[in-house]
């Protein structure tokens, strides 16, 4: 008997993609290195005894990563708003109390998944383009207890970097708090001291920071949080993103779902790169890429959207011109220059990613140029010029770093 439904036009895949793939210079995700690439076209068993073998690994360099020997590290199946769900259903549920620190839209995610989990929660919220204080933090816990408190380290949306992260996670603890930290953006572009600076539960996703792919992210609990996650009074809201299953695969390599075999893969790949680079060498390349685009930026006439003193690194706010339509300014960056960049959330900015491969200096002057032509396409007057030699400058002598 005939199918009822047909089949659809059939469309090869190769018909969809670009002829020439768009340099991806967005927040994410970002270009991922041949090695990366390699791993993730490869399936094996994913309870066989060599994945026990690339788990045992990718758990050793993800402490490095995250610079902890907190033995619970684990994968999650999903992108890294997974691995958020897993942290918040491990800490929160119906008479719980959460202070989210909302610096923009990611890091607001976190309090709206602990509302959805029954918490009751505080949004922490400053100006736009303001980090979080620790004073303010502190005047928080004097007017009434707080359980959970999270944060990004790095705000992806407005290009903002928390910079009080060390000192806000010692006053939560000072309060019995357990500490949440989106770590998607900063993990391996700079400094991130999960032990040192008392951080309970730390996530990140594979595509940015990490530069592995999409749909795999890691997480890493403290002792003293996975105490808590034991303790939970009440039955546990998530099955997939139950924290002590999940455990059972990477700690025990017992079946919990069949894990997503490539992007481990490709995860134990781009973490090997940056263990083999190292976080110091790694953390100077991006600064040193970061900042040379910020000036190339400035010289050539556009505003940076957060100042010096709180700008986050790896993603650069630029803020649009009165009167321009962003979204037309990176029509023309892909379909001219095939360069793609992000638009934001609300804000009038458009935003550029320096993680992993993006930081390097062909990248740099490819992503200045187009950039600055498109604005001048919409009647910005810039002197691209200028830019481009600012870029330039501020590179030389440090070729070896960016590469």
């Amino acid at each position: 008997m005939p199918s009822r439904v047909p089949p659809p036009p059939l469309v090869p895949l190769s018909t969809l993609l670009p002829a020439e793939p768009l340099l991806l210079m967005g927040a994410g995700p970002v270009p991922i290195p041949h090695a990366v690439a390699r791993a993730n076209g490869v399936v094996i068993n994913h309870l066989g005894e060599t994945m026990d073998k690339v788990i045992a690994a990718v758990k050793a360099m993800s402490r490095y990563a995250f610079q902890t020997n907190a033995e619970k590290v684990l994968g999650v199946g999903g992108p890294a708003s997974g691995a958020m769900e897993m942290a918040m259903a491990s800490f929160v549920w119906p008479g719980r109390k959460v202070l989210c620190l909302k610096s923009g839209t990611f890091s607001g995610r976190l309090g709206e998944m602990a509302l959805g989990l029954g918490g009751t929660v505080k949004f922490l919220e400053p100006e736009v383009a303001t980090p979080v204080s620790a004073q303010a933090v502190a005047d928080a816990f004097a007017r009434e207890r707080f359980d959970v408190v999270t944060i990004a380290q790095g705000e992806t949306s407005c290009g903002l970097l928390n910079v009080e992260l060390p000192q806000i996670a010692a006053i939560a603890r000072e309060h019995g708090a357990i500490v949440v930290v989106d770590a998607v953006v900063t993990l391996s572009t700079m400094p991130m001291r999960m032990d040192e600076w008392g951080i309970d539960a730390a996530v990140t996703g594979g595509q940015k920071g990490l530069s592995s792919i999409p749909g795999v992210s890691l997480i890493a609990f403290s002792d003293r949080a996975w105490k808590v996650v034991g303790e939970r009074p009440s039955p546990r809201s998530h099955w997939c993103f139950d924290a002590e299953r999940a455990w059972r695969f990477w700690g025990y390599q017992q079946y919990h779902y069949t894990a997503p075999v490539p992007g481990i893969l490709a995860l134990h790949e781009a973490l090997r790169l940056i263990c083999d680079e190292t976080l110091e060498r790694r953390f100077e390349r991006h600064r040193v890429s970061s900042e040379a685009l910020q000036r190339g930026i400035e010289a050539m006439g556009l505003s940076l959207f957060v100042p010096r003193s709180h700008r986050l690194n790896s993603v650069v706010a630029i803020t649009i011109p009165k009167g321009v339509d962003g979204a037309r300014v990176r029509k023309t960056m892909s379909t001219q220059y095939n360069v793609e960049i992000s638009g934001a959330f609300g804000l009038d900015v458009v935003r550029i990613g320096q993680m992993g491969e993006q930081c390097r200096s062909h990248n740099l002057f490819k992503v200045l140029y187009a950039m600055g032509m498109a604005f001048r396409k919409e009647g910005v007057k810039l002197d691209v010029a200028a830019g481009m030699a600012a870029l330039e400058e501020a590179l030389s002598g440090e070729s070896e770093s960016v590469g």
